[in-house]
């Protein structure tokens, strides 16, 4: 079995505010070379429910699936399959929980499983996925302190 992948962080910000900025408004932070549309203008979707499609929807319309929403439980929880870049067959599972820290401060943690499931491939592919994570996090942590 492959570690489960943990990234924690706090931000300046209220729980519906982060859970809002993560779902809502994530093509305002999220890196523009973390997308399949690399330098194009897009958005970013989280259909509001189990079932829903995570994808990027670029300015010509184009519209590339990134996962899909297992569970919806704003503003505190959201768990999706996350294959960005790959084929859904190698999705991994993310869980992203915002904790309240007071009024104006939140705890981020998310969570990574399955990259076993990927064989030989899952170690490396934990490994560049945490180096993302670190990337994307200060992006989010950016945007919520401003």
């Amino acid at each position: 079995m492959i570690e489960p992948l943990i990234v924690e962080f706090n931000v300046d910000t209220s729980l519906q505010r982060a859970f809002e900025l993560w779902t809502r408004r994530a093509a305002t932070w999220w890196p523009r070379g973390h997308t399949m549309g690399q330098n194009e203008t897009y958005e970013i979707i989280f259909e509001g429910r189990p079932g829903g499609r995570v994808f990027e929807r670029s300015a010509d319309g184009a519209e590339h699936d990134w996962g899909e929403v297992i569970d919806w439980e704003p503003p505190r929880r959201i768990r999706y399959l996350w294959h960005l870049f790959f084929d859904r067959s190698e999705a991994t599972t993310v869980e992203v929980e915002f904790r309240p820290e007071g009024k104006a401060a939140t705890t981020v943690t998310i969570t990574q499983v399955g990259f076993e499931q990927l064989g030989e491939a899952g170690p490396s592919r934990r490994q560049r996925t945490g180096n993302a994570w670190a990337t994307i996090t200060e992006c989010f942590a950016a945007a919520a302190g401003s």
